[in-house]
């Protein structure tokens, strides 16, 4: 019963700061979307604050200092749930362009904040549509020292468990000579990637050393980033690979 009303509590804490929040970010974003994006990393901890204190979620990251300082890089992340997407924000000190589908704009607050910051939308019906928009929308932003975060899996997968990895993160990646970081996460732990109800407990991100793209095969280095994600995932949560 606790467990429920906490994270009633936390879904309320989130309904609550991101109407002020989108109004003063639609404001900024008239002047720069720069700054519009860290207004947006502010919420961003707001609500990490309130998983925190809420629910009781513990985040614990590892390999902060393998992040490139001072050139673009593509991120590639292990996608469980909807924490990652709040948290990795929190972590990376330049500016993020998320790669996500259109419909996710008409969330009332949430997705017309995300209409003001400058991200790639994609529309899933067509995948070589979408993936010449998030070369040519990604080589843009890149160049802008803006960093692109993508999900290779497309969606959230159950923990213990990997979906199939696209390539479009490792094409972008070569094509504009930046470097690809390996993301790890083992968030569905407390924060189900469907469920409601969240539990208390540690949850942990890793990142990985940066992987250099210039001359590679795109589909080489994905599944060398790929091994890598999995690898780090089981380590940073063998329980949920236990029956192995």
């Amino acid at each position: 019963m606790l467990t429920l009303f906490r994270s009633l509590l936390h879904i309320l804490w989130i309904g609550v700061t991101v109407i002020p929040w989108t109004i003063v970010l639609v404001l900024v974003s008239l002047v720069s979307r720069t700054k519009a994006w860290w207004c947006a990393v502010h919420w961003f901890r707001v609500v990490m604050w309130g998983t925190r204190v809420i629910l009781g979620i513990r985040m614990e990251v590892q390999g902060l200092d393998n992040l490139p300082l001072g050139t673009a890089a593509v991120l590639l992340s292990k996608h469980q749930s909807t924490l990652e997407t709040l948290w990795l924000p929190t972590l990376i000190p330049y500016p993020l362009a998320f790669v996500f589908k259109r419909e996710l704009l008409q969330i009332p607050f949430f997705g017309w904040s995300m209409a003001r910051l400058d991200m790639i939308h994609i529309q899933r019906e067509s995948r070589v549509l979408s993936m010449k928009h998030v070369i040519e929308q990604g080589c843009r932003l890149l160049s802008q020292g803006t960093w692109v975060i993508m999900f290779p899996e497309g969606t959230r997968m159950p923990r213990g468990h990997a979906g199939t990895y696209q390539t479009a993160g490792a094409r972008l990646a070569v094509e504009s000579g930046v470097p690809i970081v390996p993301i790890a996460v083992a968030t569905a732990r407390c924060w189900p990637r469907r469920g409601f109800v969240k539990h208390a407990g540690m949850v942990r991100v890793s990142i990985g050393p940066a992987m250099p793209s210039v001359g590679r095969d795109p589909k080489a280095l994905m599944r060398e980033a790929q091994a890598w994600i999995e690898t780090e995932t089981r380590r940073i949560d063998p329980h949920a690979y236990h029956t192995d």
